[in-house]
């Protein structure tokens, strides 16, 4: 369930070469702060950086699932193993 208190990465304004390594980051810290949900927010405008997102989040061992947010699609909710 999310919270204020669930860990959130803003990709706004990112360039898309850098979301792997920020992503990935990301991930490996939360996943070592014990946390099992995150949202990575990525905004709704052209789909880019949704699409890299997504595809960073399918190829990471430490993604449980993830899944476009129902009442917000710029974000991506992800749970982590």
């Amino acid at each position: 369930m999310l919270t204020h208190k669930t860990p959130k990465l803003d990709l706004h304004g990112e360039e898309v070469a850098l979301v792997y390594a920020l992503v990935t980051e990301f991930i490996n810290d939360n996943y070592k702060m014990g946390n099992k949900e995150i949202v990575v927010i990525h905004g709704k405008s052209t789909n880019i950086l949704t699409k890299e997102v997504h595809q960073v989040l399918k190829e990471n061992n430490l993604v449980k699932s993830y899944n476009l947010d129902n009442w917000n699609v710029g974000q991506t909710i992800v749970n982590l193993k």
